[in-house]
Order: structure tokens, then sequence, then C-alpha cells
């Protein structure tokens, strides 16, 4: 009776074992799966993270383009600034030009009327302070002339008139020629170039040839060397080494505007 009981106690406890040892293997079964969830946790979390770096990424892309667009419309702004200041400094620079040049076509009209008015107070006295020319020279058209009063060699008058920044005279146009003329001058060297012969006399007519200067060098001039004077209408040649008057010339100086501009024109003498 005893060993049945024994048995049945063996069985008894083995069977407990048994269940025991099931029961921990379905235990351990489901524990495993545990290690899942943390990582579907974690990989959750990686998810969201990501969702918002996206969303962060979102945000701030929106807020550069919109940045951007700001930017780009100040730019765009400040071209058409710069282009509208262009466009109005080169009208401005047009208006400058047209008004320069409109300045200095009344600045050559008021120097014409000027210069036209003061030769004529010249003509009624020579020695008024308009005259543009140094005082004991002669005013005609744009030049000055001086007429010596001294005799002396050809190459002398040629130093002297250089001393005075001038030239002996050339006729270098009608006008001269006429001016000449009228003076009826005796005896005055001329700007001629010196030469090996002596020609007759000539008509003062006869020699004109415009603006050309055959001016050698004439540094030393020997006795056989013919050097051309005036006299009266007429050129005359004769030995450099003789002594005549001579004649300077040389450019006026501008009227100056102020001196005739404000002055009283003198009345005709009865």
């Amino acid at each position: 009776m005893s060993e049945e009981v024994t048995y049945a106690d063996l069985k008894f406890q083995d069977s407990g074992q048994t269940e025991d040892i099931q029961r921990f293997d379905t235990l351990g079964e489901k524990a495993t799966p545990a290690p899942s969830r943390v990582w579907r946790q974690i990989a959750l979390a990686l998810t969201l993270l990501c969702l918002l770096l996206l969303i962060g990424l979102g945000v701030l892309g929106s807020m550069f383009y919109i940045a951007l667009k700001t930017e780009m419309e100040k730019v765009n702004k400040l071209q058409n600034i710069k282009e509208e200041l262009e466009r109005n400094v080169s009208l401005q620079l047009v208006s400058n030009l047209n008004i320069s040049q409109k300045i200095m076509n009344l600045s050559s009209t008021m120097q014409e009327i000027a210069t036209k008015l003061c030769y004529e107070l010249y003509r009624r006295q020579a020695e008024h302070k308009c005259n543009p020319c140094p005082k004991k020279w002669l005013w005609h058209e744009n030049n000055c002339y001086l007429l010596s009063d001294d005799s002396v060699t050809w190459q002398e008058s040629k130093e002297l008139c250089s001393a005075e920044k001038a030239s002996l005279l050339m006729i270098k146009n009608k006008s001269i020629l006429e001016f000449l003329k009228r003076k009826r001058l005796r005896g005055y060297w001329l700007g001629l170039s010196p030469r090996n012969d002596s020609p007759s006399y000539q008509a003062l007519d006869e020699i004109f040839v415009p603006s050309k200067r055959d001016m050698r060098n004439t540094d030393y001039i020997s006795n056989g060397i013919y050097c051309g004077y005036l006299d009266n209408v007429y050129l005359y040649f004769t030995t450099c080494a003789g002594q005549k008057k001579f004649i300077c010339e040389k450019s006026a100086n501008p009227v100056k505007i102020e001196s005739t501009l404000m002055i009283k024109v003198p009345e005709e003498s009865v």
C-alpha cells in the first residue's frame, strides 16, 4: 500500500515538474518577444524624429524661399532705380551739353559784338581802353602792327620784332594789302626772304602770295644779299645791310567784353 502511494506521489511530482517545465517553456517562449517591442518603439521614435526633421526642413525651405523672393524683389527695385538714375543722368548730361553749347554760341556772339563795337570805338579814339593791341600798335582785323620810328638793318629789324614776340610783316591777304596801300608808307622792311639778286621794283598787287613765308636761315646776312622793303604802293629791293624802318606784326588779344559793353560811346564831332 505504501509503495503505491509513493509511486503515486512520484508520478504526481513528476507530472507537477513536467507542468512546471512546460509552464517555464511557455513563459520563456512568451518572454522572447519583449526585445521586439523595444525596437518598434525606437523605430517609431526615429520615424517621428525624421518627420520632425522633414517638417523643419520644409519650414526652413519655405522661409528661405520667402527671404530669397523678398531679396530678389529688393534687388529688382534697386536695379530699376539704378536704371532710372542712369537715364536721368544721361538726360541731364545731354541737357548740360546743350546748355554749354548754347552758352558757347552766346559767348562767341557776344565776343563778335564786343569786337565790332570796340573797333568802332578804336576808329574814333585810337587809344581807347578796349583796344586789344599794345600801346603804339595799330589794330587791323585780328592783328596788331607796329610801325617803327628808327631805321635799322633788315637783320636787326627781324630781331627787334622777335623781341616784341612778333615778326616782320608779310602780306598774307588782300585785307593787309589794302591796309598798307591806305597807309602810304615809305621805306619799311618787309618779311620777304632775302635774295641774291636785286629785281626791279614791283607794285604791291603783283607780289601778293597768300600765307607763303619762305624764310630761310637769316642769322648772317652778307652785303651781297638783297631784302625787300615797302615804298608807298611799290616793293623795292636793296642790300640787307642798309637801314630802313620796319613793320612788326602779331596776333591781337581777344577784346574784353566788359571793356566795351560798360562804356559810353562818344558822340560824333560836328
